[in-house]
């Protein structure tokens, strides 16, 4: 199944990082960062973007621990996947995300920084999709 515009995020407590990508294409570039509280986004940003990049499929990172292990940040990104799905009524697939924050920092030479990397983050997590889709 061919899938067009994707919509990945990098959920957080304080800021969700967005990227777009192209499955057809297989491209993918970093998009924004949407501020959060509590990791509850406004939720009328979300629907905002989505009515302008009208994805077919929407990715959400899956911060599992690094042995596999689910831990309280997981579920609650997990949850707002489900949030993603129920309320705009689009697909959403989980996609491990362990280390891409520290990966969106070496891309960009700034290890140990603290600048928000969060949409570089997304779009690691979006690439990463495509490459596990591709292989399938």
């Amino acid at each position: 199944m061919a899938v067009g515009r994707i919509l990945a995020f990098d959920w957080g407590l304080k800021r969700i990082g967005v990227a777009v990508g192209n499955g057809l294409l297989g491209t993918s570039e970093p998009l924004c960062i949407l501020p959060a509280r509590d990791g509850v986004p406004n939720w009328q940003e979300v629907a905002q973007l989505l009515a302008q990049w009208q994805p077919e499929q929407l990715l959400v990172g899956d911060p599992v621990n690094m042995d596999g292990t689910a831990g309280e940040i997981t579920r609650r990104a997990q949850r707002f996947g489900r949030q993603l799905e129920g309320r705009f009524n689009l697909p959403v697939a989980l996609v491990d995300e362990r280390l891409s924050s520290r990966e969106a920092r070496l891309r960009r030479g700034e290890e140990g920084q603290q600048r928000p990397v969060d949409a570089e983050a997304a779009q690691i997590i979006l690439q990463t999709w495509l490459s596990e889709w591709e292989s399938d």
